[in-house]
């Protein structure tokens, strides 16, 4: 039977699409049933049009009163942790959720409305799965999409770095037949050095790419390839993954690859060093590509390298343990290297962030109405009142609570279908957004803000320069938990520390922490009782799994500046227990060169005594120049001796410029550190658990 087509000028743009391509479509852009031809069973019946205008929107089919349509995004990585929007109808405040035979956790279900439910997808086996929903215990509402979503065969962590290439990622496989000679394409650009670790888990280093998130390929040597969508997401921040030390054992190669940090691009004419001593070692300069590789019986098992450039920032790897170095190197912001191109203004790219809009949703009398601010006391004073803000988790517990502008604020009169809306600016990756809901005065200096409840939504997925939308967060758990804190600190040195900062946060797993008002204490040293922290929210619902944490950075004087020791612990689910916070690193001494005297350019010794959860790696930085030039040395625990190369016999551009030196020694604690796989993160507080620093001022001679 040839399909009859009647269409009037006046006829809406949603029937006429329907009837043009054999689809459905309804509220928010979901796509309910697709007609491949008008004949045969389900076809819908013809519309005549040729009355006029009207509204065609009451001849369309009705959903059934329980179905799901949905799954946003459709797909994810097999680990789970993805947040995403089923879409159906008939949806109940009871609704539970099923992917494949796995019931997702009533604190990752977030109801919305009668058609949306937000989950925090759970872990499963890669490929498609059955979505299923049901409300409560009544079966009759049990309803299921056959292949609703699906599991990747393989995701990337980190999954999101910056453009400029140089992130060390590792892919994670589920049923992979992985091996050498495995390859690695992001958005169809190979991923360098392929390390292949098993059958279900490689390594490679990101190449140069553009802001977005993009696809990656996997193609094993039988050319069997696996694709996934959207696996890993370039953005212009630095996530501190990127660089660093990778690859097999040293043995007789060396690989060392240098990128200008600015703008990510190979760095030819840079100067290597593999060595210490320049008369023995081997010294090359980078190619057009930035790289220099190094082959020799004598290279392993272990050798210093340092990478040096005029007008960049040096750096060197101590003991350098394998046989790739990917090295990024700063430019220095002076007008005398303005022969070498124009200094960038800022030091970094500027970036293009990614936004996330939704609700903040608190709990209803009846179902689905907008909730009340019940958690919240009504506000006394004549300049207070109710507002809740929203914030991305923080990579650093000893942050200090900031308060959004005004304009951040969400209010009860905020507008909002479920709940009350909200709109932020985020980097790139997957992100967890907080929520807090307190009292407000904004009369006094600094303004004002006292908490009472919270809520968190993990999974985000943020992409740069577009916005996520219907993100919902749930504000439903009171901040009434509270917390008391023993403090030793560490061994004041003759010029400190002499007072302790401590400070309260939330530890949501692996993701960040959750800085709060109002946990924050000054304590002088030694300390005596016990301090207390009122405030904190019960580790359960979404945040089960979570920790409380205390930090402390033990400082030296009013200003808090070095000696420096900053510990931080982790205590277990119940705020019941004393918190003992004791991990503190001792300051380290320089030897040498002694404070106030010259240094040689090349010899370095310090020390530091026993304490805390033990040293994994010392960062020495020698700055010169007025601040303009910073020489990093990174060295791995247990090394207290340093030669470095002699810059200035070298070639007087590479060296540091002569005069006062500001020389700080930090030595750090990471958790499971393993220093052959060192990244750039590793070289700042973001990548270290513990630390302690102390700054010295020597000079280097003409």
């Amino acid at each position: 039977m040839s399909r009859r087509l009647l269409i009037s000028t006046g006829l809406g743009a949603v029937a006429a699409a329907w009837l043009l391509h054999g689809c459905l479509a309804r509220d928010e852009g979901v796509f309910q049933k697709q007609y491949l031809d008008d004949a045969g069973t389900g076809a819908p019946p013809l519309i005549d049009a040729t009355t006029g205008p009207g509204d065609v929107t009451s001849e369309l089919p009705e959903l059934a009163p329980h179905i799901v349509l949905g799954v946003d995004p459709p797909h994810g990585p097999w680990n789970g942790g993805q947040l995403a929007l089923v879409r159906g109808n008939g949806f109940s405040s009871k609704v539970r959720v099923w992917f494949g035979d796995q019931e997702i956790a009533p604190e990752d279900v977030v109801p919305v409305d009668p058609k949306r439910v937000q989950v925090l997808v759970p872990p499963g086996a890669a490929g498609p799965v059955d979505v299923t929903t049901q409300n409560g215990s009544d079966a009759s509402t049990r309803s299921s999409l056959s292949g609703g979503y699906s599991y990747d065969r393989f995701y990337l962590e980190p999954a999101s770095g910056p453009n400029s290439g140089g992130t060390r990622v590792t892919l994670r496989g589920s049923g992979t037949q992985w091996s050498a000679g495995t390859t690695v394409l992001v958005d169809l650009v190979p991923c360098v050095d392929v390390t292949v670790t098993s059958s279900t888990e490689l390594s490679c280093t990101t190449p140069v790419g553009s802001p977005g998130s993009k696809p990656v390929r996997v193609t094993t040597p039988d050319l069997v390839s696996v694709d996934v969508l959207d696996a890993f997401t370039y953005g212009d921040s630095d996530n501190g993954y990127r660089g660093g030390l990778d690859g097999q054992p040293l043995t007789s190669k060396l690989r060392i690859v240098v990128l200008d940090a600015y703008s990510g691009d190979p760095l030819p004419g840079a100067t290597v060093i593999a060595g210490t001593d320049i008369q023995s070692a081997f010294i090359d300069k980078t190619d057009t590509g930035g790289v220099v590789e190094f082959a020799d019986p004598s290279l392993g098992p272990k050798r210093s390298v340092t990478v040096a450039k005029n007008c960049f920032q040096p750096i060197t790897f101590v003991d350098v343990p394998v046989d790739t170095v990917t090295a990024y190197l700063d430019p220095v912001l002076s007008p005398k290297c303005a022969d070498e191109g124009d200094p960038p203004p800022t030091g970094g790219n500027p970036s293009l962030s990614g936004a996330v809009t939704g609700e903040l949703l608190w709990p209803s009398q009846k179902e689905f109405e907008r909730g009340v601010w019940t958690n919240v006391p009504y506000p006394k004073g004549p300049n207070e009142k109710l507002v809740a803000y929203v914030f991305r988790l923080a990579s650093d517990p000893s942050q200090q609570f900031q308060l959004p502008g005004e304009s951040a604020a969400v209010t009860p009169d905020s507008p909002g279908t479920a709940g009350f809306q909200y709109s932020m600016s985020v980097g790139a990756g997957n992100v967890t957004l907080y929520a807090l809901a307190g009292i407000e005065d904004r009369s006094v200096s600094p303004p004002k803000f006292l908490a009472y409840s919270m809520g968190l939504s993990k999974g985000i997925s943020s992409k740069p320069g577009s916005a996520t939308t219907n993100v919902f967060i749930n504000v439903d758990i009171p901040l009434d938990h509270a917390l008391s804190v023993d403090l030793h600190g560490p061994t004041p040195t003759l010029k400190g520390p002499d007072r302790a900062i401590v400070q309260s946060s939330i530890r949501v797993g692996e993701l960040g922490y959750v800085i709060l008002p109002s946990m924050r204490k000054t304590e002088l040293l030694p300390a005596s009782g016990l301090l207390s922290f009122v405030g904190l929210p019960p580790l359960g619902a979404s945040l089960l799994g979570a920790q409380y944490v205390v930090g402390g950075r033990a400082v030296t004087g009013s200003g808090a500046t070095t000696p420096r020791s900053v510990a931080m612990s982790l205590a277990t689910t119940s705020s019941a227990q004393v918190v003992p916070l004791d991990g503190f690193l001792e300051i380290p001494l320089l030897t040498t060169p002694q404070n106030n005297t010259a240094w040689d350019g090349k010899h370095l010794e310090f020390s530091v005594k026993p304490g805390g959860p033990g040293v994994s790696l010392t960062v020495l930085s020698l700055i010169a120049g007025s601040g303009l030039v910073t020489w990093t040395v990174a060295v791995p625990a247990g090394v207290h001796s340093v030669l470095l190369p002699d810059l200035a016999a070298l070639d007087p551009l590479l060296a540091l410029p002569s005069g006062s030196l500001t020389l700080s020694v930090t030595v750090a604690h990471v958790t499971d550190f393993d220093y052959s796989t060192l990244r750039y993160r590793h070289l700042s507080s973001q990548g270290w658990n513990a630390h302690a620093t102390d700054v010295f001022y020597p000079h280097l001679a003409p």
